[in-house]
């Protein structure tokens, strides 16, 4: 199996790729500022989930990228919202598809954070 099998994969690189068109939209002054970072952080959601897959004999190593990607994904969310409420981003429909996707995305992420945990050996104390 490979990272692009996961649905929480396929997720974030459309999120990916829908955030590289919205910010073709802003306006100039904001295409190296907010839109800078949100193009970022939407990029390090994927990147990583691959970086976790590829470390996924290491439960606690694919936990901890997993919860990297949670953390990206929640800046995304948070630059987004900052940008359509300064009137940077002014497709609401726009601004709302993305916004449940990347929501999606989020739960998509804890639960696979829970299963993972799940996985995890249980080691004793003795």
């Amino acid at each position: 199996m490979s990272y692009k099998k996961l649905r929480i994969w396929e997720l974030s690189l459309d999120v990916v790729i829908e955030i590289q068109k919205m910010t073709l939209e802003l306006p100039r002054f904001e295409m190296y500022e907010t839109g800078s970072q949100i193009r970022r952080s939407s990029k390090s959601v994927k990147s990583n989930i691959v970086e976790g897959y590829g470390r996924r004999k290491y439960i606690n190593e694919y936990i901890r990228f997993s919860i990297y990607a949670q953390s990206s994904n929640d800046e995304t969310l948070d630059h987004l919202e900052t940008l359509y409420l300064t009137g940077s981003l002014k497709d609401r429909i726009m601004y709302e598809r993305i916004r449940k996707k990347l929501i999606i995305l989020g739960r998509r992420i804890n639960l696979f954070i829970q299963a993972l945990e799940k996985a995890k050996p249980v080691t004793s104390n003795k």
